[in-house]
């Protein structure tokens, strides 16, 4: 990248107008095609996506107009194969749990063991832990029927209950390894797993407090989201069951069972992966039955023959109602990489590269310079995990990071932190939240959107205050 390049916000910024040239043509021109499409003229999500993509890939001077509609189409394409599966199988998980009875009997078993009073903190703890060894959707895939059942159950709180699971499972998500993103930052930096694990582990957990618990109260009690149908199940069907006795729901082990399935082959192959040689004979096999593919179709299955069980239904009722949670499945799988291709669309503009170059001459201190970079980026293109490392090779490449004067696991986290901040149109994960969750767009942006962004600047401000009172890290 050029100094003319670094300087060209100025340069627009000084002319008035956006050069037709520039990636901030894309990102504006972008931004306002998903406003007007899905806010203003309230399009279904996946078309109104899919055309914002198109719009940004005619804007974009990197791409050719002969290459807009193959380039969504490739995006789209990795997205699904990345999502599809773990999607459609999470449909089934939660459609069988919620039916079956088996998430409202987990919730009476936190329920009996924390209290009445603190669901939430059995929601936020869950998502918290299993998000170390799962990836954020997964666990949103898991938690979520536990969330609405727990909002059938209790009657209220499901602001609360929803940003509770959110927030545990995104602070990990960008904090503590083995996650990819911090994982591969820690990498890049130069820093140690022990040490990114241990500071990340300080960093995430007041993170996630605030936003998750504190914010979580402070919004639930000016935002009230009813229990509407998600994953093909009503609210009405979730309140039927929560009055039912416990002798008629399924057992604690055969109604956790999809839970722990699936986290417990995820793990096995992340626990290899990290603390086993590279070539190890059993990674043969924990590559295979770790593979979220494989772990949530295990765990689909768990959950649908305790469906079926409960329910007493023949095989073609049965069939009939897993073929509907699939159908329910396929939409959501659809608006998720939509939005994925979105993201993709303006990373392809370049806008990304350009925001980071910008900002990487600015004269403040290296973390927050990091920060900065990272959420601009993220912001920009969707992904924390590309905000992350995109931020990570810049400050490895730039030669910086040898003059920290303090220990470069903050500097980890700082970029953790920024990847993290404004979860909005462009990132899949605000798509699965909105539809998994069954909130609307406004919904979202109050309390996933605005999580994610707390989470963020809590992070940073936690950073700085634990580098400026040890700045050798936790140890030594």
């Amino acid at each position: 990248m050029t100094m003319t390049d670094v300087h060209a916000p100025t340069a627009i910024l000084q002319g008035g107008l956006l050069d037709t040239h520039s990636p901030l043509l894309a990102f504006v021109v972008g931004l306002v095609a998903v406003i007007l499409l899905l806010v203003y003229w309230d399009l279904p999500a996946f078309i109104g996506l899919v055309i914002a993509a198109l719009v940004v890939g005619l804007v974009a001077p990197q791409l050719a107009p002969p290459e807009v509609a193959s380039t969504l189409a490739e995006a789209f394409g990795e997205g699904m194969a990345g999502i599809g599966i773990p999607i459609l199988m999470a449909a089934v998980i939660g459609k069988s749990m919620m039916s079956s009875g088996a998430a409202e009997r987990i919730v009476r078993g936190f329920r009996s063991v924390l209290g009445r009073d603190n669901s939430e903190i059995a929601l936020w703890g869950s998502s918290s832990f299993l998000a170390i060894p799962v990836f954020f959707d997964n666990v949103f895939y898991l938690l979520a029927p536990l969330a609405r059942s727990m909002r059938a159950r209790v009657g209220r709180d499901y602001t609360l209950f929803i940003v509770a699971v959110g927030a545990g499972a995104a602070t990990t998500h960008v904090f503590v390894p083995p996650t990819p993103g911090p994982l591969a930052v820690a990498s890049e930096i130069g820093v140690g797993l022990g040490m990114t694990i241990l500071v990340g582990l300080v960093v995430a957990i007041p993170s996630a407090a605030v936003a998750g618990l504190a914010y979580g109260h402070w919004i639930n009690s000016r935002l009230d989201i009813p229990l509407r149908d998600s994953m093909d199940t009503s609210g009405e069907e979730l309140e039927e069951i929560s009055e039912k006795s416990t002798s008629e729901l399924p057992g604690m082990f055969e109604a956790s069972l999809p839970i722990l399935l699936a986290v417990a082959l995820v793990a096995s192959n992340t626990a290899v992966d990290t603390f086993l040689p590279e070539g190890a004979a059993i990674g043969t096999v924990t590559s295979f039955i770790g593979d979220p593919n494989v772990a949530l179709t295990a765990a689909a299955m768990a959950a649908a023959l305790t469906y079926r069980r409960m329910r007493a239904l023949s095989d073609e009722a049965w069939a009939d109602e897993l073929t509907e949670a699939l159908k329910s499945g396929g939409n959501i799988a659809a608006i998720t990489a939509a939005g994925g291709a979105f993201g993709a669309m303006l990373a392809e503009a370049g806008i990304g590269d350009y925001i980071a170059g910008a900002l990487e001459g600015l004269g403040i201190g290296l973390l927050v310079t990091a920060w900065l970079i990272a959420a601009a980026v993220r912001i920009a293109q969707g992904s924390a995990t590309v905000a992350m490392l995109t931020t990570a090779g810049i400050m490895a490449g730039s030669g910086l990071v040898a003059s920290l004067s303090v220990h470069p696991a903050y500097l980890v986290m700082a970029i953790g932190a920024g990847g993290n901040i404004c979860s909005w149109y462009n990132d899949s994960g605000f798509w699965l939240v909105k539809e998994i969750g069954g909130l609307t767009q406004v919904e979202t942006l109050k309390t996933w959107t605005a999580l994610t962004t707390i989470i963020s600047v809590m992070g940073l401000l936690t950073v700085l205050a634990l580098s400026t009172v040890f700045p050798n890290a936790i140890v030594g």
